[in-house]
C-alpha cells in the first residue's frame, strides 16, 4: 500500500512525509479487518483503496484553506475526512454520520491515531444545522446525495466567506445544472469545478467547488428527510 501511495500521489502532485504514507496505510488496514464485522466499504484490495478511497478523497487537498475548520457530512468509514487530516494535521475536522456504530468505529480510529481537534458526531446534517450553523470553513462529502440534496444539508453549516466541496464524478455536468437554482436559494454560488482524469481506472474525478456568499434561510435544511424526497429544484 504504501509504494502504490506514494507512486499515486507523486503523479497527481499531492504532497507527503513518509509518516503520513505510515498512517494512510495503518488506516487501511484498521478499516479491513473492520469490515469483517460491519459494513464500510465495498472497496478491499489495497490498490483500488488506494485509488478509490485514499487519492479520491485528497485530490482537493490544496483548496483547504490552513487551519480550516472541516465538517465532513455522511463521513462513512471516514472518507474523505480521515485521510484529509493525515495529510493536513493543521485543520480542525468534525466527522459527522448518522449511523451511530460507525461512530464508534471513528472514535476508536482518531484513539488511534491520538489526533488532536477532532469530533465525531452522530447527527443528521439537517440536525447539526440547528446548533452548528454557518460554523465550518469548509464542508466537505462525499457519495452522499445529488447535488441539490447535498447543497441543502452542507450549505447551512458553512460561514459566509466559506466553501463547500463536493466529490462527483462523471454526471457532474448534469448535477450542476440540476442544482443551480438550489445552489442560489442556499445562498451559494459556484466557484472553481476541479476535474481529473484517473487514468489508472480511466475515470474522471469532479471536485466541485461552491463559495458560501450570503447566510441561508433558516427554512434550510428542511426536516424529515425533505431534501431528498423533495429536493430544491
Amino acid at each position: 500500500m504504501i509504494q502504490i501511495l506514494k507512486t499515486l500521489f507523486d503523479k497527481y502532485q499531492v504532497p507527503y512525509t513518509d509518516d503520513m504514507l505510515e498512517k494512510l496505510n495503518k488506516y487501511y488496514n484498521i478499516v479491513i479487518e473492520q469490515n469483517k464485522t460491519m459494513n464500510l466499504t465495498r472497496i478491499i484490495t489495497k490498490e483500488d483503496f488506494a485509488i478509490k478511497n485514499i487519492l479520491d478523497s485528497v485530490l482537493p487537498l490544496k483548496i483547504i484553506p490552513k487551519n480550516a475548520t472541516v465538517v465532513d457530512v455522511g463521513t462513512g468509514a471516514g472518507l474523505p475526512g480521515i485521510p484529509l487530516k493525515i495529510l493536513r494535521p493543521d485543520i480542525k475536522l468534525t466527522l459527522v454520520d448518522s449511523l451511530q456504530k460507525r461512530i464508534f468505529f471513528l472514535k476508536s480510529v482518531v484513539e488511534i491515531f491520538d489526533f488532536k481537534d477532532v469530533k465525531c458526531l452522530h447527527t443528521r446534517a439537517e440536525d447539526l444545522a440547528k446548533e452548528n450553523r454557518e460554523v465550518y470553513d469548509v464542508c466537505v462529502s462525499r457519495a452522499v446525495a445529488r447535488l441539490n440534496t447535498l447543497c441543502e444539508y452542507c450549505l447551512p453549516l458553512v460561514k459566509i466567506g466559506g466553501i463547500m466541496i463536493a466529490y462527483k464524478s462523471l454526471k457532474a455536468e448534469e448535477e450542476i445544472k440540476e442544482a443551480k437554482n438550489a445552489i442560489n436559494i442556499l445562498g451559494g454560488k459556484i466557484g472553481n469545478i476541479q476535474t481529473i482524469i484517473i487514468k489508472e481506472e480511466n475515470s474522471i474525478r469532479t471536485n466541485i467547488i461552491i463559495e458560501k456568499m450570503k447566510a441561508t434561510s433558516k427554512l434550510y435544511p428542511r426536516p424529515r428527510n425533505l431534501p431528498k424526497i423533495k429536493p430544491i429544484i
